[in-house]
């Protein structure tokens, strides 16, 4: 039996059961300050832009790759249930299944309440856009964007390359969407040096973005929304490039709920137009977003037992690639 299977499985059930630590040591944590750092001084006047931003991709990626591989050669010499609980652990570091159910729950308390401060506040926990001014059906649409969004890079599409390449392919995949994360805005600042990780990030999302489309297609239906209204929407984002990777998932959630998504965003005061996505059948209400968590909770239960049942087919191999 492949050992990758018990792995994922574990790593994925402490997600469910603890959610993402917010250690100040978390491997996520440690990416962003080296990212951080290295900005610092590549992004500066002595360098082209682009090519510096080649270079933070590598040094980032590179160091993360060799820091998993490292780790994980330390621990098979110790024993091998340490080996494989810390596989397992890196696999849990690398799932956000139920801290976006949690932070998205609390937006969703916090409107409830009525208490549209402590609202913004969370929302800006889980998003990019400026949540200062935003009313509350403004804040449901961003926190449903979010959901859809992070349902693909941050459950589908970090379970699909440890499903490829166990801890090491996960970690270099999040070593990528962190440096996006960070650097890969449309600001004066990060416009050229962000685009080589923008661009990346881009390549690595769109097959995960494709699955996770279709899986909230699914999942909506199994719910008990419209399935055949996100099918209609999930294909018209579906073909679209790779820097339209989020577009899908967000079309796919828009229909199973028959709400309409897209719209004026602001980036740092900056205005961002994004397309309407959804036919507007029903208007935003705070129970689209406890419905949006169910939808996000069995897409990651469905994509977790295909990508079981194809490590079942797949003969072993060496340990991780």
């Amino acid at each position: 039996m492949n050992n990758l299977i018990f792995i994922i499985l574990a790593g994925y059930i402490m997600d469910l059961i603890f959610g993402d630590p917010q250690w100040h040591w978390h491997p996520v944590r440690i990416i962003g300050r080296q990212i951080g750092g290295l900005e610092k001084k590549l992004n500066t006047g002595k360098f082209n832009k682009f090519p510096a931003g080649i270079a933070l991709v590598i040094l980032v990626v590179g160091t993360t790759v060799i820091l998993v591989w490292g780790s994980l050669q330390l621990v098979r010499m110790m024993h091998p249930v340490i080996y494989y609980a810390y596989s397992a652990m890196l696999i849990y570091f690398s799932l956000s299944v139920k801290s976006l159910a949690i932070e998205s729950r609390r937006v969703y308390t916090d409107l409830e309440k009525r208490d549209l401060t402590a609202a913004r506040k969370s929302l800006s926990m889980i998003v990019g856009r400026d949540t200062d001014n935003l009313e509350e059906k403004e804040m449901i649409r961003a926190t449903l964007e979010t959901v859809a969004e992070s349902t693909m890079d941050g459950i589908v599409a970090p379970l699909f390359y440890a499903f490829l390449g166990g801890p090491i392919l996960a970690w270099a995949y999040k070593a990528i969407n962190t440096l996006d994360s960070m650097v890969g805005y449309r600001s004066e600042r990060f416009i050229e040096f962000g685009k080589p990780a923008a661009k990346l990030d881009g390549w690595v999302n769109f097959i995960p973005a494709k699955i996770t489309s279709f899986l909230i297609v699914v999942s909506g239906w199994l719910c008990g929304k419209w399935g055949f209204t996100s099918f209609k929407w999930m294909v018209k984002y579906f073909f679209k490039s790779q820097e339209n990777n989020g577009a899908a998932a967000e079309a796919a959630m828009a229909g199973a709920l028959k709400i309409q998504l897209g719209g004026k965003n602001f980036y740092n005061s900056l205005p961002v137009e994004k397309p309407l996505i959804g036919d507007k059948i029903y208007p935003l209400e705070i129970k689209h977003i406890r419905e949006s968590i169910r939808i996000v909770y069995l897409c990651s239960f469905l994509f977790l037992t295909i990508g079981l049942l194809f490590l079942m087919n797949v003969p072993p191999a060496a340990e991780f690639r």
